[in-house]
């Protein structure tokens, strides 16, 4: 089974990520403070994040998560100018966002990215 961290989650998005049907084959890490250099020890087990607008992805940032072993960065926003998308393809991580969304379709879509091949 997977394991996703999730940053920056209000009640909300824990309430839309536990309700989506696939959530049962996805292990979930909720934390309420954003990712950056200074947090990504935080990432425990993760094999991939889930990170919204005021996240920062920058190169630092990057390579720790990439040696814990995340391999996936999937944005739960449009934007993606808060990832260092050059770092991430030379580390090998894979970025993925929501191209454009309705706020109750972000969890559904999330969860459906990485589980397709």
């Amino acid at each position: 089974m997977a394991t996703v961290a999730f940053y920056d989650t209000k009640p909300y998005d824990r309430e839309y990520f536990e309700a989506v049907p696939e959530a049962g084959r996805v292990r979930r890490q909720f934390h309420e403070f954003l990712l950056k250099s200074d947090s990504a020890a935080s990432i425990g087990s993760a094999e991939a994040v889930c990170v919204f607008v005021n996240d920062r992805l920058g190169e630092s940032c990057l390579k720790q998560i990439q040696k814990a072993g995340v391999r996936l960065v999937a944005l739960r926003c449009a934007g993606f100018n808060n990832v260092d998308l050059t770092a991430a393809k030379f580390l090998g991580m894979a970025v993925i966002r929501v191209p454009a969304y309705l706020p109750h379709a972000v969890a559904e879509h999330t969860f459906a990215l990485p589980l397709n091949p």
